[in-house]
């Protein structure tokens, strides 16, 4: 899973995401994105699980990018402890995604293959998506 290799600080405060993406709006490598449609947080685990969806559905073959990584340290107390006494330890790493960022790219298949490739990642995202493509008319 992905997770960043040292942080400048062990843990972060928790944050609102709010507007529109400022980068990454575009298609870069790929001929077909997925890209989030609302805000959230998405951690590891759910990249990993949409990116073997996305690679199981394409047989391997093609090129898949990843652009979004989780460089939020997501802290939680333990079950049944009770409130105050600081902050809880971190469990997991997530990433802030705003509303307008592509997440993944495909490249390398067909428009059908990419399309359901895309749609099974999305539906191991707690976000709303939307697929797109490069080419004229596949912008659904």
């Amino acid at each position: 899973m992905l997770a960043p290799k040292r942080t400048k600080f062990r843990k972060a405060h928790k944050g609102r995401i709010k507007g529109k993406a400022k980068g990454a709006t575009t298609l870069n490598f790929g001929s077909y994105g997925l890209k989030a449609m609302s805000p959230g947080r998405i951690t590891a685990r759910q990249i990993e699980a949409s990116r073997r969806a996305i690679t199981r559905h394409m047989r391997r073959s093609g090129r898949v990018w990843i652009r979004i990584f989780p460089d939020l340290p997501v802290s939680q107390k333990p079950a049944e402890v009770r409130q105050g006494k600081g902050k809880g330890t971190p469990e997991y790493w997530a990433a802030r995604v705003k509303s307008g960022r592509i997440m993944f790219e495909v490249d390398g298949v067909s428009e059908d293959v990419a399309k359901v490739a895309l749609q099974l990642a999305a539906a191991k995202l707690p976000i709303r998506t939307r697929v797109v493509g490069r080419l004229v008319g596949a912008g659904s």
